[in-house]
């Protein structure tokens, strides 16, 4: 029997779904950094430095960056752990990633760009110091598969950091609610030329696990200490777990 998953609000066989997640990146590749700002009036921008912050990235860190799309958060990662220090930026997407080795050049990094998916991570166990993955893990298709793969490419002691949005806070749910399949739709349409893209971001939103759930899901993967910081009202939660 043909299993399911949720492509947003719509249920599609488990095999159709990252192809059709494919579509979507690709589609927005070009405008998606200018749509981050725009959607979240820059405050992207402050969630990932927070997130880096918590990392305990330090200088000759090994860090690996999974679904870094246009490689924001490895720029900031790669300022940390310095010369002596290894970031990779991976994603399943070619045209985002192609963007994000651009924007690590740009920026002075010539740092490995990996396409691969965040469920069969190609690194050997007990490598890395931190895994990253910031609004990425929202599209995965097998959650769980990927949240084990980052624990396995972690040394013992190193930690994972999932950025990814969330369940907003009751009182602000309705205004949200209006602002993401209003809102979003629209400027996704005039940004971006692909209303459809950013329909699918505020259904993916809905139906990914809540903070608590999250949580449950990253001690069920073997991580320990696990906790989280709600940011923006619970618009985007910061889960934080430990290799022991």
């Amino acid at each position: 029997m043909t299993k399911t998953t949720h492509f947003g609000f719509e249920n599609v066989d488990e095999e159709q779904k990252a192809a059709k997640v494919a579509d979507v990146f690709s589609s927005v590749a070009d405008r998606y950094d200018l749509m981050n700002d725009l959607m979240s009036a820059g405050l992207h921008r402050l969630w990932k430095r927070f997130a880096v912050q918590l990392t305990g990235v330090k200088e000759g860190a090994r860090v690996l960056d999974v679904a870094g799309g246009t490689g924001d958060l490895a720029v900031l990662l790669a300022r940390r752990a310095g010369q002596a220090g290894q970031v990779w930026l991976t994603d399943v997407n070619a045209d985002m990633l192609a963007r994000g080795r651009d924007r690590l050049l740009d920026a002075g990094y010539a740092l490995p760009a990996v396409r691969c998916d965040g469920e069969k991570l190609p690194y050997p166990a007990d490598y890395f110091d931190c895994v990253t993955v910031a609004f990425g893990l929202r599209n995965m298709t097998h959650k769980d598969i990927a949240l084990k793969e980052m624990l396995r490419v972690l040394r013992p002691g190193g930690r994972l950091l999932v950025l990814e949005f969330s369940q907003v806070w009751k009182p602000l749910k309705p205004l949200y609610d209006a602002y993401s399949f209003r809102v979003l739709p629209l400027l996704g349409k005039l940004v971006a030329n692909d209303a459809d893209s950013y329909r699918y971001l505020a259904e993916s939103i809905r139906v990914h696990p809540s903070q608590a759930e999250l949580a449950n899901m990253l001690r069920d993967a073997g991580f320990d200490r696990v906790d989280y910081f709600n940011l923006s009202a619970g618009v985007v939660a910061l889960h934080r777990g430990f290799k022991t």
